[in-house]
């Protein structure tokens, strides 16, 4: 275990105690007493092992890229073990392995509930649900600057004009990302004030947006979004984790800029506009346009929560935006929509080049000077199949333990993209409390997979079955 493994999590595990200290200030401040003390216990246990991690002595030698990935596995296994503290404490007698499923869903931004009635959850325990998904937002940014090494070129250099991959330039970044994530936050909790949202509920569905995540301070959403304009501005608020999280900072302060460094976002933004353009036309006949544009955007970036209105006949396409996804550097999961057309274009250039043998296709990202090479179309084939095998195993074993084929289908596309279940899909109702322990340890450990770069796993799984 190298030194920079362990000052990485220690790092996490302070912010932990940072966040439970702002639960207990929270809670006395409103008179919260129910589950207080629970809080306490996550301070002392977070700040225990973030100080233990920061002060241990150890070689500092540079990680190798498994050892890189087993840092991110094992933040994501027992960090939410650490967050999981008050939800099993807590008074409404959780067992276990519920407190830890909720804790993983959170920590993932998937939103994957064993709570029937948030209104029955005290606001402090409420709070506490949101900053988990906020914390794990912020993790899940870092970690891909961690594990910079096993992308493609073509998505490096996204942030080769930012990050030159020493140690002093990826320390100034990540104090950037830090600052950028909790501006956003806070940008999104003041315009949810303007336009009419209770503090309370602007604070929690902050943290929502800006991780991506599920979690709702109440059961209903239509009961916050009232008005259309409130659900139009919630809509755009969205769109911020569909997108860089660099994107508003280079638009406003990077100078000389160059098209080649906003080469994703613009294809994102043609690509939400074609998508826009078509829902528009074809697909608001019988409904209230803003409720398809509220659903679009809550699955292109990856949060999948819904007003409470029917669109079971759109439910198949919702899923096919959740896992496209968004941007390479956002809080957004998916296989990322920049893969899937690079993919798609290499696929038809070499079919192209069959027919017309004379020609030349250049593999050429539109609205930009970098092209792909085959390693790249490599890594995205390789990212769509092990999608496909994990989708067709949490699939079948799902549906191997009582849970009806559609369900199942639905729910592994849902959990590998960190997606929360909801009305768009058809499963609003799905009852996770009462699944069997099997089922939610799978969902957990597919949660993490998701949320892990897809390709670590051929990484992991060459370092123990193909040895040279």
């Amino acid at each position: 275990m190298s030194l920079f493994r362990v000052k990485y999590l220690s790092f996490f595990f302070i912010l932990i105690s940072f966040l439970s200290f702002f639960n207990i200030l929270y809670s006395y401040y409103f008179n919260l007493y129910l589950n207080l003390n629970t809080y306490y216990y996550s301070l002392i246990v977070s700040a225990f092992i973030g100080l233990i991690f920061y002060k241990i002595k150890l070689k500092d030698s540079k990680p190798t890229i498994f050892e890189k990935i087993l840092t991110i596995l094992l933040g994501y296994i027992f960090m939410p073990l650490v967050l999981s503290i008050p939800l099993y404490l807590s008074i409404y007698n959780l067992t276990f392995l519920n407190a830890y499923f909720e804790s993983v869903s959170g920590f993932t931004s998937t939103g994957f509930t064993i709570f029937d009635n948030i209104k029955h959850i005290d606001q402090g325990l409420i709070l506490w649900r949101s900053s988990i998904q906020w914390i794990g937002g912020l993790y899940f940014l870092y970690s891909i600057i961690y594990l910079i090494d096993i992308y493609d070129e073509s998505l490096k250099k996204s942030l080769t004009n930012f990050l030159s991959f020493n140690s002093s330039e990826i320390l100034k970044q990540t104090v950037k990302i830090f600052l950028l994530y909790s501006g956003l936050t806070m940008i999104i909790f003041i315009f949810l004030n303007i336009f009419g949202v209770r503090t309370f509920n602007s604070l929690n569905l902050a943290m929502t947006i800006i991780s991506s995540g599920g979690f709702l301070p109440v059961n209903d959403l239509s009961k916050i979004l009232i008005h259309n304009s409130q659900i139009i501005v919630f809509s755009i608020l969205m769109l911020i984790s569909f997108f860089s999280i660099f994107f508003i900072y280079n638009l406003v302060f990077f100078r000389n800029k160059n098209l080649n460094f906003f080469y994703e976002d613009i294809h994102l933004f043609i690509y939400f506009l074609f998508v826009l353009s078509i829902f528009f036309v074809f697909f608001s006949y019988d409904n209230n346009f803003t409720y398809n544009l509220f659903s679009l955007v809550s699955s292109i970036s990856n949060i999948g929560i819904s007003l409470n209105i029917d669109q079971n006949n759109l439910s198949f396409v919702y899923l096919i935006l959740v896992i496209l996804g968004g941007s390479f550097f956002s809080t957004s999961s998916g296989i990322k929509f920049l893969k899937i057309y690079s993919l798609t274009k290499y696929s038809i250039n070499q079919i192209l080049s069959f027919s017309k043998p004379k020609n030349v296709f250049m593999n050429k990202l539109v609205f930009s000077k970098i092209n792909f090479d085959t390693k790249d179309i490599n890594k995205y084939f390789l990212t769509v199949l092990i999608f496909i095998i994990s989708l067709f195993v949490l699939t079948m074993f799902l549906s191997l333990n009582n849970i009806q084929f559609e369900y199942a289908f639905k729910l592994a596309v849902l959990t590998l993209m960190n997606t929360v279940n909801s009305s768009a899909y058809g499963i609003s109702e799905f009852n996770f409390e009462n699944i069997n322990f099997l089922s939610k340890y799978f969902l957990i450990i597919f949660m993490i997979i998701g949320r892990v770069e897809l390709l670590s796993l051929l990484l992991i799984a060459k370092k123990f079955l193909f040895k040279y």
